[in-house]
Order: structure tokens, then sequence, then C-alpha cells
């Protein structure tokens, strides 16, 4: 009987596991690789026309199976779905920090999660029935993988929102000075954001996305200091919130928008140099770990070795001869 359940785990549990994390593969993929322009992409096409057929496939197949996971989300996600506005507010506020805008957004990550936790609590409980049986062992560390798969798109969602907030950081002095050149040519501030976001989507994709979608709410008819604090909100960035504010008081008053933007390229600039100077001042602190750990041992028996080896081979006969 035990025999017969542990060849049925062997075989289902294998493929189990295969399906779910060639669905994760796929999805991550989808989701988190940089696509390439568009005049790059024609350029690739015109050099092999092949190409072209391979990446309308390749197009078909996403769009398939993105359906089948938008059709599948909402049964997924809804175990996990949050049961009132702020804590979903919250979820997506974190989605839309990490890049993830659409609206089906949240159910998708939901659904990834259930997905995640549920191949773990499969593999975790086939491993561990393999190794200890059907004892209360092999069912705790059964919990214990599946609780890690459940948390571990949490640790991955909050990974990219650090990066990205990150890019931004490292990016908007460029994208400040950009600015200011614009605005002394004589754009006004709508033009000279939409200039920026054409300049810069080579440098730092993300600050001009952001730039263009601006330009985009503007577009619509929507307020500008609305869309400045959406700005700021949007990305979650302090010195991006701390740029919109002096654009909307610089707006609001009739001062220099100009002198505003390069006072704030500055500052910013002044803060990644003490940021900076603070991580180098720490590397002689983080240094010493691995100085104890791994090179004093190394220089101890080098200089030490041979004297010690030396003063065995006069002692130890002395003292075998004396006693």
């Amino acid at each position: 009987m035990l025999l017969g359940m542990l060849l049925s785990n062997a075989v289902i549990i294998p493929i189990a596991i295969f399906i779910a994390i060639g669905t994760m593969t796929w999805l991550l993929l989808g989701h988190f690789m940089n696509r390439d322009d568009r005049a790059e992409q024609r350029l690739q096409e015109l050099s092999d026309p092949r190409r072209k057929q391979n990446m309308e496939r390749e197009n078909k197949k996403s769009e398939a199976f993105s359906r089948v996971l938008e059709k599948a989300s909402p049964t997924l996600a809804k175990p996990l779905t949050p049961t009132n506005a702020q804590e979903m507010g919250k979820l997506r506020q974190q989605l839309i920090e990490a890049g993830f805008r659409t609206e089906s957004a949240p159910l998708t990550y939901l659904a990834v999660r259930a997905i995640c936790s549920l191949v773990f609590l499969a593999l975790g409980g086939g491993i561990s029935v393999l190794l200890y049986g059907l004892t209360g062992t092999a069912v705790i560390r059964t919990f214990i993988v599946g609780a890690v798969g459940f948390y571990l798109p949490t640790l991955v969602l909050g990974q990219l929102c650090r990066r990205r907030k990150n890019q931004i950081f490292l990016g908007l002095p460029d994208a400040l000075d950009l600015l200011v050149v614009c605005v002394e040519a004589g754009l006004g501030l709508d033009q000279a954001m939409r200039r920026v976001s054409q300049e810069m989507k080579k440098s730092y994709r993300i600050i001009a996305d952001e730039f263009g979608l601006c330009n985009l709410h503007l577009q619509m008819g929507r307020a500008r200091t609305q869309v400045l604090s959406d700005l700021g909100a949007r990305t979650g960035v302090d010195d991006l919130r701390a740029l919109a504010s002096i654009l909307i008081q610089a707006d609001k008053f009739g001062s220099s928008i100009a002198n505003a933007l390069r006072v704030q390229s500055d500052a910013m600039r002044v803060k990644r140099q003490q940021i900076a100077e603070e991580k180098a001042a720490k590397t002689a602190v983080k240094l010493i770990f691995p100085l104890v750990l791994f090179i004093f041992p190394g220089i101890f028996v080098v200089l030490v070795g041979p004297a010690g080896i030396q003063m065995a081979r006069e002692m130890f006969p002395a003292m075998r001869g004396g006693g």
C-alpha cells in the first residue's frame, strides 16, 4: 500500500512540478524581460525575414497563455484576495511601484503566489514523504516549504520595487539637467517633459516611461498639478515627490521653473555623493569579517606554520629522550 503510494507520488509529483515551474517561468519571462524598441525590431526583421515569423508565432503563444492566465487568475487568486479596499490599495500601489500598472496585475500576482505555494507544497510533500514517510516530521517540513513558496513572490516583488526606485534615483539628475536645458531653450514644461521622455528611452527607460505617462495624462486634459502629484505618488521615490512639489509651487507662484529644476538637480547630486561617501566609509567595517574569517587564517598558517613545524621537530625528540 505504502509502496504504491510512493510510486504514484514519484510519478505525479515530477509532472506537476514540471508543469507549474514551466508556467511560472513563462509568466516571469513575459513580465520581466525587457522588450526591444520598435525600430530595433524592424531592423532585425529586415536583416532576418524568418525572425518576423518566429516572433509572430511567439506572440501568438504568449497571447494565448496570457488569456488562459487571465481566465484562471480570479479562481486562483480568490482565496488570497484582500477583503477591504485599504489592503487592495496597498497591494496595487506596491505593484505600480514595481512597474505593473494593468488592472489585472493584482489578480495575476495573487494567482502567482497561489501557484508558487502549491508547487512548493507539492515539491516539499513529495520529498518529505520519500525521505521520512507519512510522519509528523514530513507534514511539518511540507508546510515549511509551502510557506517559503507562498512568501517568495512577495520577496521578488519587493526586490523589483527597490531596483526600480534605485534606477529612478540614479537617472533623475540627468533627466533634470535635460529638463533645465529644454526649459531654458524656450520650451514649456509639457514640451520639455515630452522631449526628455523621447531622449532618455535608451539610457533611462523607466524615467522616460514615467514622463511619457505624464504627457499622456496632460494630453487627456488632466490638471498639471494633479499629474505631477500622481508622478510622485506613483513611483514611490522621495526625490521625485520633492520634484513634483517644487514644480507645483513654481507653477502656482509663477517663479522660474529652470531655477527650481537646477536647485533640485544639484541637491540630488550632492545626495548621491553623500551616499557614495557613506558606502566608502562602511567598506573598512565590512572588510573585517572576510579578513578575520578568510585572510588572517591563511596569513597565520604561512607565517607561523614553518616555525611550528621546526619547533615540533626539535622539541618532541628532546622531550622523548629526556623522558
